[in-house]
């Protein structure tokens, strides 16, 4: 644990990357798992994760983000974008593979089923999207850990204009809308922000005991 506040200190947003250096294949598949391996509610993870490798798309991107350099900078750019169609058609697939994963019959999992189709249908259209965005925060946080343990870098972003990311990439048309990016690589000698000593509130500020 000693290790994890260590690299939990080491990190910070990265305000300039150096875009000659790559993450490696093996880095990036572990961020991936990572990921992946998130909690969300239900599990049912009503997100998916869009890796934007291709410079052009990137360049594209660049004004959504408001001219933040990190898009282009950064070793990869990854985009968390939750669906905005959840349904029973949703539900019936994770049961399917929660029975094939562990081996018991979908028709036992039905009443959990409908526990979820119960408590995610009675959510109106815009509260669900808003759970399912909720969702792609804490697979950001699997996603921000595992790579300050990689000493990779990253810049969580929300300050970009979903609708035209929606747009550049098609998302529309896939039933997602983007809701977080991150930039991964790694840092810049001349970014100056690396050397800023961290900010935030004590202990005796920030928790209640009750």
């Amino acid at each position: 644990m000693s290790n994890f506040i260590t690299n939990q200190n080491w990190r910070y947003a990265t305000k300039k990357f150096n875009a000659t250096k790559k993450i490696s294949t093996q880095d990036l598949n572990t961020l991936k798992e990572a990921i992946r391996l998130s909690t969300s509610s239900y599990g049912l993870q009503p997100y998916q994760v869009i890796i934007v490798e291709n410079p052009e798309l990137r360049a594209q991107l660049l004004p959504a983000a408001y001219g933040q350099s990190q898009v282009i900078d950064a070793s990869h750019l990854i985009i968390f974008a939750n669906e905005t169609n959840v349904d029973d058609q949703t539900i019936n697939k994770y049961i399917n593979r929660i029975s094939e994963t562990r081996g018991i019959p979908a028709e036992s999992l039905a009443s959990f089923g409908d526990y979820m189709k119960g408590g995610i249908n009675s959510m109106p259209q815009d509260v669900k999207n808003i759970w399912a965005a909720k969702q792609t925060y804490l697979a950001l946080g699997n996603l921000l850990n595992a790579a300050a343990e990689l000493k990779i870098d990253i810049t969580p972003m929300e300050g970009f204009v979903p609708a035209k990311v929606n747009e550049i990439l098609g998302l529309d048309k896939l039933n997602l809308n983007a809701t977080l990016m991150a930039t991964i690589g790694y840092r810049h000698e001349e970014d100056t922000t690396q050397h800023y000593k961290k900010v935030r509130k004590s202990n005796e500020e920030l928790f209640i005991t009750l």
